[in-house]
């Protein structure tokens, strides 16, 4: 049977509309500066546990992404094993959603209407073998207050049927600009798989094996993704159209969903520092920021 879950609560937090962060702790409460989530830069994650943006510092996150003014900051509670993740949006009043288990990815969509998170119900790495972690993942979407619920009850189909195994595990979702189609890692005994959803049809439909933690290009026609050997990760480009793939110039163990800095360029977190590398295979990894990680691109 499938795991039992607990019910996700989304919950509106008064504070003013349009803030760039929402302080619930009291370290968030006066911030120095608020963020610019208008103008461009990247925001990062510091070795404080702050989300960064050169001179300005928000809120306490583990995890913070972006688009089109949408904040999201995943992070742990005082309450052991419990996340919250903090929305805001310009125009829109924060949201508040708690989820029970340890903080792990966080996306927004292009259009900054959608986000998703994932949260470790078991274990805290995504090495290992089937049974020594779980996670859950979720979609909300901003615009219309519809909370999709955990990706275990969309239908997963792998090879053109409904697959029936009961030990899948869901990841690292990552938007396409439509606000209807995303992709993400399934996982189960049989394998993983780079599966692509269907917000409308509440399916999910196998593609590709061994690609895990996908970030779709901001052209759409791409994944940079985490190609698994053995007990290890390599970063990968996958291309959308002609199934072309390519190893990127990083050649180090990886565990971290990447982000694209634009259509030729993927960061990523490795070594507690974030890192950059040509999206085409090309080049050498270049040191971004010491000491960070998350980083997230304001476009």
């Amino acid at each position: 049977m499938k795991r039992t879950r607990v019910g996700i609560a989304a919950i509106v937090v008064a504070v003013a509309a349009g803030a760039a962060f929402v302080g619930l702790r009291s370290g968030d409460a006066v911030a120095e500066q608020q963020l610019d989530l208008a103008h461009g830069g990247m925001l990062y994650v510091d070795e404080a546990g702050r989300v960064r943006q050169e001179d300005r510092v928000g809120p306490s996150c583990r995890r913070v992404d972006v688009a089109a003014g949408t904040l999201a900051c995943l992070r742990a509670t005082a309450v052991p094993d419990q996340a919250e993740l903090i929305v805001t949006k310009p125009g829109a009043e924060p949201r508040r959603i708690s989820e029970w288990g340890t903080p792990s990815r966080v996306r927004v969509s292009p259009s900054g209407r959608l986000v998703s998170w994932t949260v470790f119900r078991a274990g805290d790495s995504y090495l290992g073998g089937v049974g020594t972690f779980s996670t859950t993942a979720g979609i909300f979407d901003l615009g219309t207050g519809s909370h999709y619920g955990s990706l275990e009850d969309f239908t997963f189909i792998v090879d053109g049927k409904p697959y029936t195994g009961q030990d899948l595990n869901y990841w690292g979702v990552t938007f396409a600009r439509d606000d209807r189609t995303f992709y993400a890692t399934a996982r189960s005994a049989d394998g993983t798989w780079l599966v692509r959803g269907d917000l409308r049809g509440r399916t999910l439909t196998a593609l590709r094996r061994n690609v895990e933690c996908p970030s779709l290009s901001p052209d759409g026609t791409r994944v940079a993704y985490k190609f698994r050997d053995g007990d290890r990760w390599r970063l990968h480009v996958l291309s959308l159209v002609d199934d072309r793939d390519v190893p990127l110039a990083d050649p180090a163990h990886l565990d971290d969903q990447p982000q694209w800095l634009d259509d030729r360029t993927v960061s990523y977190g490795r070594d507690k520092a974030i890192y950059q590398v040509p999206a085409d295979g090309t080049g050498a990894p270049v040191l971004l920021r010491p000491a960070a990680s998350s980083p997230a691109v304001v476009r």
